[in-house]
């Protein structure tokens, strides 16, 4: 089992920025991927960007590229989500994912997700 922790969230204007992070501890060495997705409110959940637990490579949703980076650091079993220039649209719950073996874009393959936290982007 994995257990995923989200936090960072929050309330910030348009313009700003925030870092989430995603802090995994269990059997967190069969991860093969870490990745961040939202849903707001009478939306699926989206994709938003993922990253190989084992080299680092990165993906990103085309909504959030160029402002969004993800991030990880082994050592600390956590992944992070900085967020520069939000929108509005931003807001929405964010949710982390692992899988021990997808990596991919599709939510309904993972099998450890965080509880969610929640990011408002004032206008």
């Amino acid at each position: 089992q994995v257990q995923l922790v989200e936090s960072g969230g929050g309330l910030v204007q348009a313009g700003g920025s925030l870092r989430l992070s995603c802090a995994a501890s269990g059997r967190t060495f069969t991860n093969r991927a870490m990745a961040w997705f939202r849903q707001a409110p009478g939306k699926e959940r989206e994709f938003i960007a993922i990253v190989s637990w084992s080299s680092g490579s990165t993906y990103y949703a085309d909504s959030v590229k160029g402002r969004f980076t993800i991030s990880r650091d082994n050592a600390k079993n956590t992944v992070y989500l900085q967020m520069n220039s939000l929108k509005p649209e931003d807001t929405a719950v964010y949710y982390c994912a692992a899988d021990p073996s997808y990596y991919g874009t599709g939510w309904s393959e993972y099998d450890y997700w965080g509880q969610g936290t929640q990011v408002t982007v004032s206008s």
